[in-house]
């Protein structure tokens, strides 16, 4: 009976997910789409440093699923889950930080971390629906190409952190200019 709940929970947790990251890529199409309309000024203002809130949050909510999705389900992380997840879990510290103190700086330093991790689970996405990709980056025993679940036909792990990393792009990208402090480093 407990393998079973396991199995409904992470079902149920994977399409919770799943909604979450085509909720995030609307709201990354949102944020282009705006800032290429010349609106960007607009959603910056409305937004303000609670930008920096947003962000915190996705990367909170990913590190969960991701330690969720391991430790509960048993999903065990290959390679490249691993390099994703060194991406994203300094983020929910720094952008964490940065939203306690109100400092949109930390846009120099998440952004570029952000982007790796974009990269890296955009390449991962590709091993899965392609595994002849794989070209020997993670061991046998736990492949890169392998598809815990599909949800919604097309949202897997490395999907959900695509979201999650391009998410926290856009939002850093509209977050409001720095602001100087009058302090020196």
């Amino acid at each position: 009976m407990r393998d079973r709940l396991v199995v409904i929970d992470v079902h149920a947790v994977a399409l919770f997910y799943a909604l979450l990251a085509i909720i995030a890529n609307v709201a990354v199409v949102g944020i282009v789409v705006a800032v290429a309309s010349g609106r960007g000024p607009v959603l910056r203002a409305a937004l303000g440093p609670s930008v920096l809130w947003f962000a915190f949050g996705v990367s909170a909510l990913a590190m969960l699923g991701s330690l969720y999705f391991s430790e509960i389900a048993r999903f065990e992380p290959c390679r490249l889950c691993w390099f994703q997840r060194i991406a994203m879990y300094p983020l929910v510290l720094l952008l964490g930080i940065a939203a306690v103190r109100g400092d949109v700086g930390v846009r120099r330093y998440a952004i570029p971390l952000a982007a790796v991790g974009a990269v890296i689970s955009a390449c991962h996405v590709a091993v899965e629906w392609l595994p002849w990709l794989d070209a020997g980056v993670c061991p046998a025993t736990t492949p890169c190409s392998i598809v815990w679940f599909r949800e919604l036909g097309f949202v897997s792990l490395p999907y959900l952190a695509l979201s999650a990393f391009l998410l926290i792009v856009a939002l850093l990208a509209i977050a409001p200019a720095d602001e100087p402090s009058g302090e020196t480093a």
